[in-house]
């Protein structure tokens, strides 16, 4: 969830003062790396899924205030545009309360807030990119009343100095300029935090980036962008495009971007946060007023306030995220790659392949990333943006191979042995995995069955926007069946 901010100008000395106090985070935070600080006993898993409001044509509707007062529960909150909620599940123990448990806390969670919608004639959807949605929709007037995406809005501006470019091939093409951030707002994501100790976290951090591609590849759900078709997963170049500060000629130069894979295999979590502050300059200089130094001395857990708002402004793909809860600081891995749905059932078969092969790369005796160039790594995420489930990957020992052929192989036995170490028994995992052993097998996703539709009710003689509605309203009446989207017929 994004911190909430005042609406405020600010000053020079308002840059040097946060630069100062980030600095001083970064030293406590060391310091309690050192004196092992961290809740690492009872590690939590968590959930937040970012959804798109619709009306009843399922035309992108602008209501979210109106929605989330209707929905009056404070784990739901606004996003970036109009048209788009978060929820943020509650943390628990990856093997809690038995095989349905969580998969009935979402959907029970989600089709209350469905209900809710209704009530002031918006549905929600849970898909990566709204299909239906135009260029003439992301304005200004789209973005969301809450004073944080302004600011951001603003601040990002100021740091460009010119207008947006996002340029993105694929069946089509789009070639466009934005004068405001909300075209990321039609980027909406699924994001699994794993709390891990400090001493796992590079492991884990490592382990995340290097699946990242057959992540994406196995779920993408974003083919439609602005009426045009384009990425299967389209909502990662979108993403890097729509947040870029830079302008092209301190692109030229090397500048790192603010939504970045990375650059290397880490040793230790305060790698990330160490970078964060050396090459990106803050976007919201806020200062808390609490000295973190003086809370640690007294006893106190420092919520390093400074340092997490600007982690909060740097978009990784596996972000580190230092939290409080219960009285204790933790750390997890924050993974952002996957978009919405379509399904609940696709969702928690996402999470288990994710959770279960990132435990059982973690075990190796060698691991992947001692065997795999991170390049190689941030290669196979771009790819297979652009191929979705069709794409081929490079991992260690394969060379590049079909993504389903390599989880087939390789993959689902580690995730089957990482999901056993952590307590799941196989009456549990053999559902979840079975919906990605099936995806691979049919070799659709959700990008997949959307493609397809659309070119059937193109087909028909509609024309292409009238064809991306009519596909919507499908997806919609087939996400609340919440069969795996592998199974969905296109008409």
């Amino acid at each position: 969830m994004g911190r909430d901010v005042p609406a405020v100008v600010f000053t020079r000395e308002d840059r040097r003062r946060y630069r100062e106090k980030m600095q001083e985070c970064l030293e406590v935070f060391a310091r309690m790396l050192r004196e092992s600080r961290f809740e690492a006993e009872r590690p939590r898993v968590g959930l937040e899924i970012e959804l798109n409001l619709v009306d009843e044509r399922a035309e992108p509707a602008m209501r979210n205030t109106e929605v989330l007062a209707a929905i009056a529960d404070p784990a739901w909150s606004t996003e970036l545009g109009r048209f788009n909620l978060e929820i943020n599940l509650p943390p628990r123990r990856l093997t809690e309360g038995g095989p349905d448990s969580w998969e009935s806390e979402i959907r029970a969670a989600l089709n209350h807030a469905d209900e809710r919608a209704r009530s002031v004639g918006t549905r929600l959807i849970m898909i990566g990119i709204l299909p239906t949605l135009r260029q003439a929709d992301v304005g200004e007037p789209a973005l969301s009343e809450n004073a944080r995406y302004r600011l951001l809005n603003d601040q990002v501006f100021a740091a460009r100095g010119e207008d947006l470019r996002l340029d993105i091939d694929g069946a089509d093409r789009l070639r466009t300029y934005a004068d405001t951030i909300t075209p990321e707002a039609a980027c909406t994501s699924t994001q699994f935090h794993l709390q891990v100790s400090p001493e796992e976290f590079p492991r884990y951090w490592n382990a995340a980036q290097a699946i990242a591609g057959v992540q994406v590849a196995l779920a993408a759900n974003s083919p439609f962008l602005f009426g045009r078709e384009l990425w299967h997963e389209t909502r990662v170049p979108l993403f890097e495009q729509a947040t870029d500060t830079r302008p092209q000629e301190i692109k030229a130069q090397g500048v790192r971007p603010r939504v970045w894979f990375g650059e290397r295999w880490i040793t230790s979590v305060f790698d990330l946060f160490e970078e964060n502050l050396r090459y990106f300059p803050a976007l919201l200089p806020l200062c808390d007023a609490q000295d973190p130094a003086q809370a640690l001395d007294r006893g106190d857990i420092p919520e390093l306030g400074e340092l997490t708002l600007h982690n909060g402004t740097i978009y990784r793909w596996n972000r580190p995220v230092y939290g409080v809860a219960d009285d204790a600081p933790h750390v997890r891995v924050e993974n952002r790659c996957l978009p919405a749905g379509p399904t609940v059932a696709d969702t928690l078969a996402n999470g288990a392949f994710y959770y279960g092969l990132t435990r059982a790369l973690v075990e190796e005796e060698r691991p992947v990333w001692s065997r795999m160039s991170f390049r190689a790594a941030e290669d196979n995420l771009h790819t297979a943006a652009r191929h979705g489930i069709e794409a081929q990957l490079y991992w260690p020992g394969t060379g590049e191979v079909p993504v389903a052929e390599l989880v087939l192989r390789r993959l689902l036995p580690l995730a089957h042995r990482g999901l056993e170490l952590s307590g799941m028994d196989a009456a549990w995992r053999e559902p979840l995995l079975g919906i990605v052993e099936q995806r691979c097998v049919t070799v659709r996703n959700g990008a997949v069955w959307q493609k397809e539709a659309f070119h059937r009710a193109l087909g028909s003689g509609t024309d292409r926007h009238e064809a991306l509605r009519r596909m919507t309203r499908l997806y919609i009446d087939y996400m609340h069946l919440n069969a795996p989207v592998h199974t969905w017929p296109v008409d």
